[in-house]
């Protein structure tokens, strides 16, 4: 019994060895090829993630680069446009008062222009009611014009 449980095993063995086992060791090679290969592809596609993300920081710094001089551009634009504004309109105050004080002093000039004319009027209308209160006399009339002759100088 001996004998043949160990001829039996030599037979296994040597149709294991024959058939069997380079079929399980070609199996195993192959195992460890696809997860070289596997382990390859996952290194490679971290490498891949890695300079994806770097790509994706580097433009994200342009554009925020970007985006702070657009908005450096457009707060420069703004002081500028309020501060032309701010011209103009101190501009367009000093052209206002400047013809305020013009039309103001043609008023002046003009209401005491319409004074003296009326004073004149006045005066006028006063030495006439005087006159003629004073030369209702004749007597009065020829005094009057004999003082007024000797006192004129005839030159």
């Amino acid at each position: 019994m001996i004998f043949w449980s160990t001829l039996f095993f030599l037979i296994l063995l040597f149709v294991l060895g024959k058939f069997a086992w380079p079929a399980i060791l070609i199996a195993v090679k192959t195992r460890n090829e696809s997860i070289e290969k596997a382990l390859e592809a996952a290194d490679k596609a971290k490498e891949e993630m890695a300079q994806l993300q770097a790509d994706n920081e580097k433009i994200l710094a342009e554009a925020r680069v970007e985006r702070d001089a657009m908005l450096k551009e457009a707060k420069g634009l703004k002081d500028q446009m309020i501060s032309d504004a701010r011209e103009k309109a101190a501009e367009e105050a000093k052209k206002l008062v400047a013809g305020a004080r013009e039309s103001i002093l043609a008023e002046k000039k003009a209401a005491i222009n319409d004074m003296k004319a009326q004073m004149a009027t006045l005066s006028v209308d006063i030495a006439e009611k005087i006159l003629k209160v004073k030369l209702e006399d004749s007597k009065v009339q020829k005094e009057l014009v004999e003082k007024l002759v000797s006192e004129a100088d005839l030159n």
